[in-house]
């Protein structure tokens, strides 16, 4: 079933279901048995257990169900007790052989890192008590494993000896050539044989396949799982079985689940089961640590068991992901040799395993960086970090960063990439290890940085590595800060700079002043981008185009000028007769300017130089072939040029494959497809079409686009305007037609019946010519010239404007709106001595300024004030896009005399595309390989919370100023340190005076117990006088010894209890707190002894010689010393 199962299938639905399918089939299979299949079909062989499902049976439990997934399956199977009948089985099993597939079992209901199935087991273990028995089974299969790896571990020294004897060979230039051949012989031929071994065992298993279905899903195994069990069988089960197990306790803390990960160390029960701790001892013992051959992993780590050792890594970094700071302490710290392990499986070459599985040795480096990630991931402090610097050296990591980017680009020139793991990929997360170490190792950090070897040798693997990683800094829940460094998806390679221009000038801020909003908004758009472009790349000339829209759109408009500059100086065209003729001279000059325009348009292809170019060539064909055929030539090269740069414009933006609905709501699509509309229309229907083509520089140029938006942006406010304006011209209108109906006349022109230029003409040539004389003539004198003149100004005759009403609005509506002064400057002029003279004085002024001042004002003043501020909007937006952080809004002077600049910041720690990048990788990646801060991101962006960005924020600030407050800490550090260790003397040096005072005060009682008499008679006062205060002298120093003590201890701890406060976590407080204790214990020993004499004793009895101090350390001479240790601690205490 684990084999079955253990596919890597891909996050599509169909595989999913495929995926519980399988699980079903092979659950129930191993529940029911076939006695139940077998009973509902007659025509049922053994093993037939696809006929039966697709037999009859009922559709609920013998064939499958559409659309059920595997958590679906996971989820049925919790329901009904799966999980505490695993564990069960595991507590109380003790065949080897359901024990395994018990575990199995148990790595099939968590696949996938399935959460309620973990909580499942969480609560089973720690609900039911079952914890202790379970952890201890796996406890001692562990240990078990251990102690059979070191009884059967076994160094191939005939291999070390053919590799000694090669390099001896080569160093002294004697080869036995036969005896090497012979050697790489077998080796090729153990390859081959076991290709060969494997392709017939494929065949084979075809062919049984096609000749008999039913064997598929019937339990038989395949060659494939026979090959990998003979593998298998080359180690001992107690260590086969560890495989399962350690994938078992993978998958139980999958997706970071910390309750399992802290359980899986601490169980809180009667005995404890370190399990972290004890697989990292399994890491140690498997590679051949603890028998001393930590250089020679190569003999160690074969391909029987790199398997494991690679899920050992696998699990041991599943322990510490999420973060888990206790488990990461745990492993760092450990006393065992698993960090030199670890480090040893990165910078150490495994031979001869990588001669002939490369990819099995790239695994296993993958794997171990990182482990070594996962202990320092999401960690504030530097202890773990110089823990692993401690045991390597830096120049190693970048000798294999090196290596392993070299050997990468010798398989791409080979061809050698498969579907494994590449070398570069190895190489990278090497390095993203290294660059965060490099951050507590200036050594590391100047080796990764390109050009520091004179040779340069490796620059080129250091630049890649350097391009190819982003980092970024997110915000946890406890708004903490965290650096996240990560490599850069492939995918995010095909990100066009138009695209990253348009985002970066177009992104609006919100209500708080934030951009992060909107282009968050926009990553769908950016992603789809991508993927399209990626596809893209494997249509070459559809490639081309694209790479070339910005040069086919300023060539389109271009040909759009020179076609309305053609049109506009020779239209009306003539015949082709009608080009006109060139003299010689010019005909030789323009042919000269011809060539010399193409010679420079190849030489520098320059905007200029193709314009000039095109003149060139227009003049040309003008002269050459015509002004129609020229004309029609290029609104043909028009039409083209604008379809090659919507072809490009699809492949840039993939425009069709988003959804016709995408297609009909790009309003820049359906830009584009009108202006191939109007090239057709003036290549096929009209020129004068070709004019519309000139509002493209509308949208080309930002400032015009502003022209237009300052009308429709306060469009509303304008159209009220208007409206107000058409009222006003109707109540004036209805004023004029109901008094001034009579001053509504104006002079109008008529047309001439026919042909007035005629008359005009002979007026011209009659103008001199009389008809009569003065003598001959009787009356008056008439000129024919006079004659068509007269005729012509009958013509201009005066009419009445204000016939109806709806005349007088129209009139008053076109000349009152279109005259400086209003409708008065078109009204009959009035005599002063006419009755509505004052009547018409006032309607003219209000007309002019209501209608021409006030309201045409209000619509220019809303026009101009809205373009007004278009343009300081774009000034303000031009200013924030260079003062202030795209991601986190800090301005520029908030960067003034810090460590790290504005352009640093914006670069490096805050760029916009990284998060761009890593929201692309956070899609992409597999949710099961996410780590901590990834997991905590995707989260984040399931639920649309955009806390995770930084906002006003960033490390660089913060670490400024705590710096101070760092280095002031590590001081406190240090003086605490040294506290402890007086402390720790002084807690000796009173352990010794308290036995000192216990042997003299149990001395005393003897004493006095010895010299009790019957008899209670006093002795004479004078003989007994002075002894008292030499004998009790010694007791009452040492009572004024212990209340100085006292007094010193309790100021100690006094400081230390201050000090602590700055350093929680330093525990000094419980040791001051038992050498308080142990001194108050002291004084009531001693006060208890002073009291102790019962008041019928006599006097001689009393005042009898106490025993005196050792003459080795003195109560006086101890005071002194510890006085003097506490000055001192005072004194480095202060300081």
């Amino acid at each position: 079933m684990y084999t079955l199962l253990s596919c890597n299938f891909p996050n599509s639905k169909q595989h999913q279901v495929s995926l519980g399918t399988v699980l079903r089939r092979i659950l129930l299979t191993r529940y029911f048995g076939n006695q139940r299949l077998l009973s509902k079909s007659e025509s049922v062989s053994s093993g037939a257990f696809s006929k039966t499902s697709s037999g009859g049976g009922s559709p609920g439990q013998d064939h499958d169900r559409p659309g059920v997934t595997m958590v679906d399956i996971q989820w049925l199977l919790d329901n009904v007790g799966a999980s505490e009948l695993v564990i069960d089985i595991i507590v109380s099993t003790k065949n080897d052989r359901v024990f395994e597939e018990s575990v199995q079992l148990g790595i099939s209901l968590l696949r996938g890192g399935n959460t309620q199935i973990q909580n499942s087991f969480y609560h089973q273990l720690h609900k039911q008590k079952k914890s202790e028995r379970f952890f201890k089974v796996f406890y001692d299969r562990m240990r078990l494993a251990q102690l059979e790896i070191r009884a059967t571990v076994s160094v191939n020294t005939f291999e070390l000896n053919c590799r000694k004897r090669e390099e001896d060979a080569e160093g002294s230039g004697i080869r036995h050539k036969k005896g090497r051949d012979s050697l790489h012989l077998k080796e090729d031929m153990r390859g081959q044989l076991k290709e060969a071994s494997s392709a017939t065992s494929k065949a084979y298993s075809t062919i049984r396949k096609e000749m008999d279905p039913d064997l598929e899903g019937s339990g038989v195994e395949v060659p494939d799982q026979e090959e990998e069990q003979l593998e298998e069988a080359q180690m001992s089960a107690p260590i086969t079985i560890m495989k399962p197990i350690l994938r078992f306790l993978q998958l139980l803390c999958e997706n970071h689940n910390r309750d399992l990960q802290n359980f899986l160390r601490n169980q809180n029960n009667k005995t404890n089961y370190n399990l972290v701790c004890e697989t990292l001892q399994f890491l140690d013992c498997i590679c051949g640590s603890t028998t001393g051959g930590l250089g020679l992993l190569g003999l160690y780590i074969n391909q029987r068991n790199v398997d494991l050792v690679i899920q050992t890594l696998e699990t041991i970094t599943e322990y510490c992901q999420g973060p888990c700071h206790e488990n990461q302490t745990c492993i760092a710290k450990h006393e065992s040799n698993g960090i030199d392990i670890i480090i040893a499986l990165i910078v150490n070459p495994i031979y001869p395993l990588g001669k002939y599985r490369l990819d099995l040795v790239l695994e296993l480096k993958n794997n171990a960086s990182k482990l070594l990630l996962a202990i320092m991931e999401s960690r504030h402090d530097s202890e773990n970090a110089e823990e692993i610097l401690d045991k390597m050296r830096p120049n190693e990591l970048v000798d294999v960063i090196k290596e392993a980017y070299h050997q990468g680009v010798e398989n791409e020139e080979k061809d050698l990439i498969g579907d494994s793991i590449c070398s570069k990929d190895v190489g990278h997360n090497i390095y993203i290890l290294a660059h965060q170490l490099a951050r507590h190792n200036r050594i590391l950090q100047q080796s990764l940085k390109p050009g520091v070897e004179i040779d340069g040798e490796g620059d080129d693997a250091l630049r890649y590595y350097a391009k190819h990683t982003a980092q970024i800094e997110i915000v946890r829940h406890d708004r903490s800060m965290e650096q996240i460094v990560f490599p850069v998806p492939s995918i995010c390679e095909y990100l066009t700079e138009e695209s990253k221009v348009r985002v970066f000038t177009s992104t609006e801020r919100d209500d708080q002043g934030s951009k992060v909003n909107d282009f968050f908004q926009q990553f769908d758009n950016l992603y789809n981008e991508m993927t399209w472009q990626k596809k893209m790349r494997n249509n070459g000339p559809l490639f081309w185009f694209s790479q070339h829209i910005s040069l086919w759109g300023s060539m389109s408009f271009n040909l759009a000028l020179l076609v309305n500059v053609v049109v506009a100086l020779f239209y009306p065209f003539g015949d082709d007769d009608d080009e006109g003729v060139l003299s010689p001279f010019l005909s030789v000059l323009l042919w000269v300017a011809m060539a010399m325009s193409t010679i420079m348009l190849f030489l520098l292809p320059r905007p200029n130089n193709i314009r000039v170019f095109l003149l060139c060539g227009i003049l040309r064909s003008i002269y050459t072939l015509g002004l129609g055929p020229t004309l029609l030539l290029l609104g043909a090269a028009n039409l083209l040029n604008k379809i090659m740069f919507l072809v490009s414009f699809i492949g840039n933006r993939g425009t069709f494959p988003r959804g016709y609905k995408a297609v009909v709501m790009d309003m820049a699509f359906l830009y584009h497809m009108t202006y191939v509309v109007v090239c057709t229309l003036g290549l096929l229907v009209h020129e004068f079409f070709y004019s519309f083509l000139l509002f493209d520089l509308v949208y080309r140029e930002e400032t015009l686009l502003n022209v237009i938006k300052s009308v429709t942006r306060n469009g509303r406010s304008i159209l009220l305007t208007a409206v107000l304006a058409l009222i006003l011209v109707y109540l004036f209108s209805i004023v004029g037609f109901l008094f001034f109906k009579d001053d509504f006349r104006m002079p109008v022109e008529r047309l001439l019946p026919a042909h007035p230029h005629l008359y005009r003409e002979a007026a011209a040539v009659l103008r001199d010519v009389d008809t009569c004389t003065k003598e001959n003539c009787t009356g008056p004198s008439v000129t024919t010239s006079a004659m068509f003149s007269s005729a012509l100004e009958e013509d201009e005759e005066m009419e009445s404007m204000c016939d109806t009403l709806l005349q007088c609005i129209v009139t008053v509506l076109n000349h009152g709106m279109r005259n400086g002064g209003g409708i008065g400057d078109v009204l009959r002029k009035l005599s002063k001595k006419e009755p509505l003279f004052a009547a018409r004085v006032v309607y003219d002024l209000l007309f002019f300024f209501v209608v021409i001042i006030i309201v045409l004002n209000l619509i220019f003043g809303v026009i101009i004030d809205t373009f007004a501020d278009l343009r300081s909007e774009k000034q303000r937006k031009e200013e924030i896009l260079k003062t202030t952080c795209f991601i986190c809004g800090l301005e520029r002077d908030k960067f003034d005399n810090k460590t790290v600049s504005f352009e640093e910041h914006i670069k490096s720690e805050h760029n916009m595309w990284h998060y761009l990048y890593f929201l692309v990788l956070v899609r992409v990646k597999d949710p099961t390989e996410y780590t901590g801060p990834e997991s905590y991101v995707a989260q984040m962006i399931k639920e649309k919370n955009l806390d995770w960005f930084p906002r006003m924020r960033a490390m660089s600030l913060v670490s400024g100023e705590g710096e101070s407050e760092q280095n002031e800490l590590r001081s406190l550090q240090e003086k605490l340190d040294t506290t402890m260790v007086l402390v720790s003397q002084l807690s000796g040096q009173l352990a010794e005076l308290k036995e000192q005072l216990s042997g003299q005060l149990a001395e005393l009682k003897e004493q006095v117990r010895g010299r009790k008499q019957p008899q209670l008679q006093p002795q004479p006062q004078h003989q007994s006088q002075p002894q008292p205060q030499s004998q009790c002298q010694p007791q009452l120093q040492h009572t004024f010894t212990l209340s100085q003590l006292s007094s010193q201890l309790a100021e100690l701890k006094e400081q230390s209890y201050s000090q602590s406060q700055s350093k929680p976590q330093l525990q000094h407080t419980s040791t001051l707190s038992q050498l308080s204790g142990q001194l108050a214990e002291l004084k009531e020993q001693v006060r208890g002894e002073e009291n102790s004499p019962s008041p019928n004793l006599s006097p001689s009895i009393t005042h009898s010689p106490s025993p005196s101090p050792s003459p080795n350390t003195p109560p006086h001479r101890l005071y002194s010393e510890v006085q003097l240790q506490h000055t001192a601690m005072r004194h480095s205490t202060k300081h």
